[in-house]
């Protein structure tokens, strides 16, 4: 049985067997308004006011967005299934505030990355080693639906969160192929919570949610023009979110605006008795995360800038250097006082990918036994339940899983998982990366720090012994780790471009910092209002970076 064929009886909602792939995207988009409303341009708060007023519904919503996935998803390959009870949602929903509802959410359609179980849609990590695996609800995905929202579908990611291979392409699943990014239709639209980045951006819902251990939140935010919130490790539960490792690994919500990612932020708070890392949420999380909104939050502000580090001027300053510059001239202009040269020591980071390796093989397959079950539909088999499991699951469906091999796999499955070395790495990583970032703040008594989130979108480069950036990795801008690996929070917003292509601004606080930096990233966006929506051109060239010669 052929691979294509395979894929049809699996999921008869993968949306690459909807249409063909429409042609002239660049020369005519398609628009983005629902009963006149241009809903890119409007938030969740504005939205729910319009439906309360009766401008507009769910179902509106709802099948706007179901349209468009069907319209322009064969060309993003950004969403691997969808709910094939959105439309019924969307009515109940409008019954519901018909009966005098009125919750933050109801009504509004969202996508959730495909390692987020979510009940009634198969969660597979885009691996077909979990092809049909239909675990029950994620708490986060209660408590969003609780909130009202409508989980209309799941979206594309970079295969096991882009813990499987090395090298590899962001965005690239056996089960969703590539996700290509909506601005420059051949650029790569960075991982590996890819689908959810281009799912917001180019309008497939009103938000998205994604998952991060180091990067995969707010560097596909930033190389699509979104907005995206990596929290407080502890802030949104991680029970039933397929993982790489609990002492970094965070769900957060991505979005076009600094509102919507408020509102889905607080939505999905709450302790959960699954996860021991909530109960600390007491006194320091919140439901509602809309009531820091100030645009007046820079006035006075001290702001640190993380430039040493980050990039290495030589390759990439003359697209970084003015960007930051920029930056910082918005802030000051705002009332903000901005201390340049604070820059994290992130020497102690050298633990962090041996330290992700052994709990990775511990957590995997904690996750597999606890909520996978049954026989895979496409192969006929049981379902893996172990590191090792997943290793031969793709050594005996090449066809499946190539061209990507499995090293990261191996690596890992070499380790002894959560032993007493493995906790000694965790201690050796974590702690220095927090006093690092506390004893800077502290120091210069700054209220964030800021540093830019990743460079403009290279082309995506499939060659199986090359991956992102053909090896170039000297050229990568990459500010995340220092909030991954603290576990503490980071939003990056718009800051501008680079021959079309989005670049944000990461904004970085101590623990439980939600509220402050929520507060500045809002100021700043609606000091500067960057963004602009995709246009879908087909290439701009294979140039790295415009300006930058190849190397």
């Amino acid at each position: 049985m052929n691979s294509r064929l395979r894929r049809s009886l699996l999921l008869t909602t993968l949306l690459a067997l909807f249409v063909a792939t429409p042609v002239g995207l660049a020369a005519n988009p398609p628009n983005t308004k629902v009963a006149g409303i241009n809903v890119d341009a409007t938030t969740i708060p504005q939205l729910e006011q319009l439906m309360n007023s009766h401008r507009i519904n769910a179902v509106n919503l709802t099948d706007f967005y179901l349209h468009r996935i069907k319209q322009l998803n064969p060309v993003l390959n950004a969403v691997i299934t969808v709910s094939p009870t959105a439309h019924a949602d969307a009515l109940a929903a409008d019954a519901a505030r018909r009966s005098g509802d009125h919750r933050p959410l109801l009504g509004i359609p969202i996508i959730v990355k495909d390692n987020i179980d979510t009940t009634g849609m198969p969660t597979t990590a885009g691996s077909w080693a979990l092809a049909g695996s239909t675990p029950d609800d994620a708490f986060i995905a209660k408590q969003l639906k609780a909130a009202g929202a409508l989980i209309i579908g799941k979206a594309n990611l970079s295969e096991w969160a882009n813990f499987r291979s090395g090298p590899s392409s962001s965005g690239w699943s056996g089960i969703g192929g590539q996700t290509n990014m909506p601005y420059v239709l051949d650029r790569n639209p960075c991982g590996s919570s890819s689908g959810s980045g281009v799912g917001a951006a180019a309008d497939l819902a009103v938000a998205a949610v994604g998952t991060e251990t180091d990067g995969s939140i707010v560097c596909p935010s930033s190389a699509n023009g979104d907005v995206g919130i990596k929290p407080t490790l502890g802030l949104w539960s991680r029970a039933g979110v397929v993982p790489i490792s609990a002492d970094q690994d965070t769900a957060g919500p991505i979005a076009r605006n600094v509102t919507d990612a408020a509102v889905l932020l607080g939505a999905a708070t709450g302790v959960d008795p699954h996860d021991a890392a909530t109960a600390a949420q007491a006194g320091n999380a919140f439901t509602d995360y809309t009531q820091f909104l100030n645009d007046r939050a820079l006035v006075g502000a001290r702001i640190g800038v993380w430039r040493a580090g980050t990039y290495d001027p030589n390759l990439v300053g003359p697209v970084a250097e003015p960007l930051l510059n920029q930056v910082i001239a918005a802030l000051t202009a705002q009332g903000a006082i901005v201390v340049d040269g604070t820059d994290v020591d992130l020497s102690a980071t050298v633990n962090e990918f041996p330290a992700l390796l052994c709990e990775f093989k511990t957590d995997i397959a904690t996750y597999l036994q606890t909520y996978v079950h049954g026989t895979n539909p496409v192969t006929h088999t049981a379902y893996p339940q172990t590191l090792a499991d997943l290793i031969a699951f793709d050594a005996a469906h090449p066809n499946l899983e190539g061209p990507w091999n499995d090293a990261v796999f191996e690596a890992a499955q070499e380790t002894n998982g959560r032993d007493a070395h493995c906790a000694q790495l965790r201690a050796d990583t974590t702690p220095p990366v927090q006093a690092s970032i506390n004893s800077v703040m502290a120091a210069h008594h700054l209220d964030a720090i800021i540093a830019l989130t990743n460079n403009p979108a290279w082309p995506t480069n499939d060659n199986p012994n090359e991956g992102d950036l053909g090896g170039h990795f000297g050229y990568f801008i990459s500010s995340s780790s220092g909030a991954a690996v603290s576990g503490y929070p980071g939003i990056t917003v718009p800051a501008g471009h680079d021959a079309g292509l989005p670049m944000g601004v990461t904004f970085m606080g101590g623990r439980w910092s939600e509220p402050e930096l929520i507060g500045l990233a809002y100021d700043y966006e609606q000091a500067t209002h960057v963004r602009v929506p995709p246009q879908f051109i087909q290439t701009i060239g294979d140039a790295l970076f415009p300006g930058i010669p190849n190397p």
